[in-house]
């Protein structure tokens, strides 16, 4: 997986073992974790440093062996601080084929009657240590190891049922979730679009509202201006064609929707710091 969609609408790890881990440094083509979102749950575990997380408009701060559980369909971001993390995104569906008992309570966790909380800390040492062995298992991948992540967690959901670090009740109200419905919408045609021409009123109107008011609201969300945005994802689009092609710059830049070769370079150089060519490297 290139980890690089906004809406990763994508299976993740095979259909009979609905898993995917990713250990990201800062040589990683996604070391800062932009806003992005898939119907699978996500569990990060921060190894070093800091990470800056914000779900669905929540703002954390991750620290070394602290734990997030990003619930399916969240739109979630995270930037990095010296940081080294890792990631685990997974279908929770998969326990839908157990016996009653276990299937029941996945099923409330999967319709969100039953939402467990987002944030971990250090105190919390049960599901902090039941994390490690999952994600040492998935590392690792000796024999058998699909076996300990399928029950890790299984344990780790008992251990958040068992210490009641979670909230019942209905869904979220339509009403709370308008915005980032609204925002989805807008990366969504991004992700598609990006080798074409976009403009900002084409934006605009994709997230039906006149330009000058997008603008803030897209800024207020995400923490750039929408042409930034669009300009940084074509560049992450890039530096994954770089590093996983033989294309020529020229061509990777027309290919991630650039139709001049010197602002790529320069835009490029922005982001990164450094020229395609010195990155390719």
């Amino acid at each position: 997986m290139q980890y690089l969609e906004l809406h990763e609408n994508k299976k993740h790890g095979t259909t009979d073992f609905p898993f995917e881990y990713h250990h990201i440094d800062r040589n990683h083509a996604r070391y800062v974790m932009d806003h992005h979102w898939h119907e699978e749950y996500e569990l990060i575990r921060v190894i070093q440093g800091k990470l800056e997380m914000t779900v669905n408009e929540q703002e954390f701060t991750l620290c070394s062996k602290e734990l997030m559980l990003v619930p399916g369909g969240a739109l979630h971001s995270g930037t990095p601080d010296k940081c080294i993390y890792e990631c685990l995104v997974f279908d929770p569906n998969i326990f839908l084929n157990e016996n009653g008992i276990i299937s029941g309570w996945f099923r409330r966790i999967v319709s969100r009657n039953l939402k467990p909380e987002i944030f971990y800390d250090s105190e919390k040492k049960k599901i902090i240590s039941i994390a490690r062995m999952v994600f040492e298992a998935m590392a690792e991948k000796k024999h058998g190891y699909e076996l300990a992540v399928t029950s890790g967690i299984a344990m780790l959901f008992s251990a958040i049922l068992s210490d009641k670090l979670y909230e019942s009740g209905p869904a979220t109200p339509e009403r709370e979730s308008r915005k980032i419905r609204r925002i989805k919408k807008v990366l969504d045609y991004i992700d598609s679009n990006f080798t074409s021409d976009i403009t900002l009123e084409k934006l605009s109107d994709v997230a039906s509202m006149n330009p000058k008011y997008f603008c803030r609201f897209f800024r207020k969300i995400t923490n750039r201006t929408p042409m930034d945005y669009l300009n940084y994802q074509r560049i992450e689009h890039a530096c994954y064609d770089l590093s996983h092609t033989g294309q020529s710059v020229t061509e990777v830049a027309y290919r991630c929707g650039f139709n001049d070769l010197s602002y790529f370079i320069r835009i490029f150089k922005k982001y990164k710091g450094v020229t395609p060519g010195k990155y390719r490297e």
